[in-house]
């Protein structure tokens, strides 16, 4: 019957299309071709496989594998899987230091594996979960540092990956994860924007999903449910304008990292607050579309939208706009990624369009945020660029929160050694190329520290 319905609904599909798909191909089990892109859009085998897990029950609970349990992402992954205990459970969890809210989510979510950073920690971890009325037979399995990271992501039991690690460290356990055959509910940018050339091929080499977590790519993909292939023209990314969106430029020489954190709309970590601040995140977002959706960077748009409602927006070929709304809230995204296609009924707060009033745009201005066109310039070469931008940003976003590096040194010191790398830039690099340009971009930024900060730190 599932079948009939498919294929149905394939026929009818047909006809409404100037051009035919045939349908004899669907008869056999899908087997997803190499795709130039992550998410599960755009293609033939995505529209017929969103269909049939549409029509299934969505009845069975899906198990997760949670990356950065205690940060942002994984409290509120937790939160969903408080609210909605028939249908997700946490099984496997990876924290960093935070030993006493990890020792809380453990006396509350039962995994059966935890990883945490530091093997010396095993013990404190251990007292805490006794302290709390854990029996010795109840205690998980505790494992450490990246290979305990890793013994998370590929857990059994696991359904889902939440990634929801800062930075590149999320890269190698994510790569294990889907070489694992599990899906991805990515969080974690910085695995396409550094990765991507080596992620995306194995997402298609075993037939895993990656479902976008954070609020703009998740709009899009949300926007992208039903559109056939090749009938996306342009992806539109929104973006609050962070900190400093009502700055004038001329007091950007001023900035502290305590103004940097204070973000208008979103409750975020520190380094993607600062992020936001410079609008590097955005430029990040760009990268990570491209690679999740196949859009061409010439058909990536960022738009300022101080409201935050409209989460981001995709043009259709026949020029109409399709948009996701909703609150600033982190938690639509993430139950996305780990129940599509299907929806979970929520008792959230609606969106009530007539109480905002009023939503309001404008073109981000490349000279107050120079970090943007860098993103664009590191996209468009391609290759271990990207790689080089995230690891650069990443490091001097933490000498800029350490106050070891002034706000606008940030985009100066990324320019500079995204030139350095030019001579060693690699057109095709492997896993092992990226791990390496990572590592030399860290260390390129600190050897720039000086030259950089004779011109602009202010932070003394």
């Amino acid at each position: 019957m599932l079948s009939l319905l498919i294929l149905s609904f394939l026929y009818l599909f047909n006809l409404n299309l100037s051009y035919q798909i045939p349908l004899t191909r669907y008869y056999n089990k899908i087997n997803y071709q190499l795709n130039s892109h992550a998410a599960p859009v755009d293609s033939s085998e995505s529209l017929l496989d969103t269909v049939r897990r549409s029509l299934e029950t969505s009845s069975i609970k899906k198990k997760i594998s949670l990356l950065g349990s205690t940060g942002s992402i994984g409290t509120q992954t937790l939160d969903i899987c408080r609210e909605f205990p028939n249908q997700f459970e946490c099984v496997a969890i990876a924290a960093g230091t935070n030993l006493q809210l990890l020792a809380e989510q453990i006396r509350e979510f039962r995994p059966k594996i935890v990883s945490i950073r530091d093997g010396s920690s095993t013990g404190e971890l251990t007292s805490r979960l006794l302290a709390f009325g854990l029996s010795t037979s109840e205690l998980p399995e505790i494992v450490y540092g990246p290979d305990g990271i890793v013994a998370v992501a590929t857990h059994k039991d696991a359904d889902t990956v939440v990634t929801g690690i800062v930075g590149c460290a999320g890269l190698l356990p994510t790569i294990a994860a889907i070489k694992a055959g599990k899906d991805i509910a990515l969080a974690n940018k910085e695995t396409l924007i550094a990765g991507g050339p080596v992620v995306v091929p194995l997402l298609a080499k075993h037939n895993v999903k990656m479902l976008p977590a954070d609020s703009e790519h998740s709009a899009i993909f949300q926007c992208l449910q039903g559109f056939p292939p090749g009938a996306l023209r342009k992806v539109i990314l929104t973006a609050s304008g962070g900190a400093f969106r009502d700055w004038p430029i001329e007091k950007l020489s001023t900035v502290r990292v305590a103004d940097a954190l204070k973000h208008p709309n979103w409750a975020m970590g520190a380094k993607i607050t600062v992020d936001s601040a410079t609008m590097m995140n955005k430029g990040l977002e760009v990268i990570e579309a491209h690679y999740l959706f196949g859009s061409s960077y010439d058909n990536i748009d960022i738009v300022v939208h101080p409201q935050s409602i409209i989460h981001s927006a995709v043009e259709a070929s026949d020029s109409s706009v399709i948009a996701q709304l909703g609150w600033p809230d982190m938690r639509l995204p993430l139950l996305y990624s780990i129940s599509w296609p299907h929806r979970v009924p929520v008792t959230w707060k609606s969106l009530d369009l007539a109480a905002i009033g009023t939503l309001t745009f404008k073109k981000p201005d490349y000279e107050k945020y120079p970090c943007i066109p860098l993103a664009y310039a590191a996209g468009r070469q391609g290759g271990s660029m990207t790689a080089c931008l995230n690891a650069a940003n990443e490091r001097a976003n933490e000498l800029f929160r350490n106050e070891k590096l002034g706000y606008l040194g940030i985009p100066k010191s990324i320019e500079l050694v995204m030139e350095m790398h030019q001579k060693d830039w690699k057109k095709d690099p492997s896993l092992e190329d990226i791990i390496q340009v990572d590592e030399w971009a860290r260390n390129a930024i600190d050897s720039v520290l000086p030259k950089i900060n004779q011109l602009y730190f202010i932070n003394k």
